[in-house]
């Protein structure tokens, strides 16, 4: 069975799987790229406040423990199930919606197009939970008390305070990121998995260093389209309420204005990192649910 005669309910339920085992592989280096792109920028003679990927991740576990890599993976963790969940169930529809047979095999425009509509179905579950997520890393130990003691204290605050307008701050910036990087997340894995499909064999028989592998460069690929506007959306997103009256537009112009187009980049280092080693986990956890999936419920 292919993966384009795999149920929706398949790739709904495999896809949450794959989302777990990519958060819980890659979310150290998702906290130092956060806490990169929105650390201050140092005045004048001052030297920055982490110097680095490395100097970030010596001084977060020098003041908080490695337990400081992990802060606010719990909204994440319970979100990325339906989160992750909905957006290969949102490349499984995306296909079928080109396809004139359940068995035709997409052009390399046709997968990018469907991994695009993955990321229009997840940003409503993504956005507050990257809204979260970004708030609770930038808390850092011995930087006075923390504002929030864990995820749902910081929802409670900020819909207290701005209600749900603000829980789902950044949404706009979320699709701007997502859109156009889901689109070459899934279509790259594919095009990869079709190039290291032995000949005479299909895409299913792939073992699980292969997958490792399409999976791996297909996250980083992902990430070299979403990191400008992961930068916007980190800072727009952990913002105090009216820095930024017209929302992305300001951050981009304050950002041009201050750092120049470098800034743009800043955290690529740890993203780059994170993203081979949990998007090959995402996709393997996917794969193998799939095979489990379609072996005990065929057709599901």
């Amino acid at each position: 069975m292919t993966k384009e005669q795999t149920g929706f309910l398949s790739n709904f339920l495999a896809g949450g799987v794959g989302g777990a085992c990519a958060i819980v592989s890659g979310f150290p280096l998702d906290t130092i790229k956060v806490r990169l792109q929105t650390m201050p920028n140092p005045a004048p003679g001052e030297k920055p406040l982490y110097t680095g990927t490395f100097d970030c991740a010596k001084q977060t576990v020098a003041k908080e423990g490695f337990k400081g890599l992990y802060k606010g993976m719990a909204a994440p963790l319970v979100g990325v199930t339906p989160m992750f969940a909905v957006c290969f169930l949102g490349n499984s529809i995306g296909k079928r919606l080109q396809q004139k047979s359940p068995d035709q095999e997409l052009t390399v425009l046709q997968l990018f197009n469907a991994g695009m509509v993955a990321g229009v179905f997840t940003t409503g579950i993504m956005a507050p939970g990257e809204r979260i997520k970004c708030l609770l890393q930038i808390q850092a130990a011995g930087t006075g008390p923390a504002k929030y003691a864990g995820p749902l204290d910081c929802a409670k605050q900020l819909f207290r305070e701005g209600g749900i307008r603000s829980i789902y701050k950044g949404t706009c910036a979320t699709l701007l990121r997502d859109v156009p990087a889901s689109g070459m997340y899934f279509g790259s894995y594919e095009v990869l998995q079709r190039l290291l499909t032995p000949a005479n064999q299909s895409r299913s028989d792939l073992g699980p260093m292969r997958t490792l592998l399409a999976g791996g460069v297909a996250g980083m690929l992902n990430w070299a389209v979403a990191i400008a506007p992961d930068v916007l959306k980190s800072r727009l997103q952990t913002a105090p309420e009216g820095a930024y009256p017209r929302g992305i537009r300001d951050v981009f112009i304050e950002l041009m204005r201050k750092e120049g187009p470098s800034a743009l980049f800043r955290g690529l280092t740890p993203v780059m990192l994170r993203a081979f080693p949990a998007n090959a986990a995402c996709f393997l956890g996917y794969e193998v649910a799939l095979k489990g999936l379609n072996a005990v419920l065929p057709g599901l």
